[in-house]
This record gives C-alpha cells, sequence and structure tokens, in this order.
C-alpha cells in the first residue's frame, strides 16, 4: 500500500502523540498498540485513534486496568482492542 505524504504525516503525529501520553503505563498501552499496528489502520480506524486520543489519561488507565468499565459511548471496537478487551 502506498501512502500519500498528507497519511504518513497523519500515521506519524498519531504515532508520536500515542506515545507520549503523559501516564507511562498509557505510553506503552496505547503507544505499543498503535506502534505495532499503525501501518495496517484503515482510514476510518485511524479516524477513530484521533477519538480516542483525546480521552482522559486516568479513564483510559482504569478501563485498562478494569477497575471501572468502559462507558458505551466510548467502547469502540478500536478502544476495546487497544485495551485488551475481548467484545
Amino acid at each position: 500500500m502506498t501512502l500519500s505524504s498528507d497519511d504518513a504525516i497523519r500515521r506519524k503525529r498519531l504515532l508520536w502523540r500515542a506515545t507520549h501520553r503523559g501516564i507511562k503505563e498509557m505510553d506503552l498501552i496505547l503507544g505499543g498498540y498503535v506502534t505495532r499496528n499503525i501501518a495496517s489502520f484503515t482510514s476510518a480506524e485511524l479516524d477513530q485513534l484521533e477519538v480516542i486520543m483525546d480521552l482522559p489519561d486516568q479513564n483510559m488507565l482504569s478501563w485498562a486496568t478494569r477497575t471501572e468499565p468502559v462507558p458505551p459511548e466510548h467502547a469502540s471496537s478500536l478502544l476495546l482492542q487497544i485495551l485488551g478487551h475481548r467484545p
């Protein structure tokens, strides 16, 4: 798959944001997942990832550790995959 320069820049920015969250655990969880998979993300998955990037780290960490359930309005298939939840 050949990426346009805009698409490559978008992926690079999303990867940087995923690996520089501010909470080390989320750098590892979110950043690790994105690092392994971003090359194969569709445009729709990149859109979902941009929404996920705007979620607070504390909330995502609580969902990842299962101390709180993922609210239905945030339970996208991509987020559940990132957090290691099985839909």
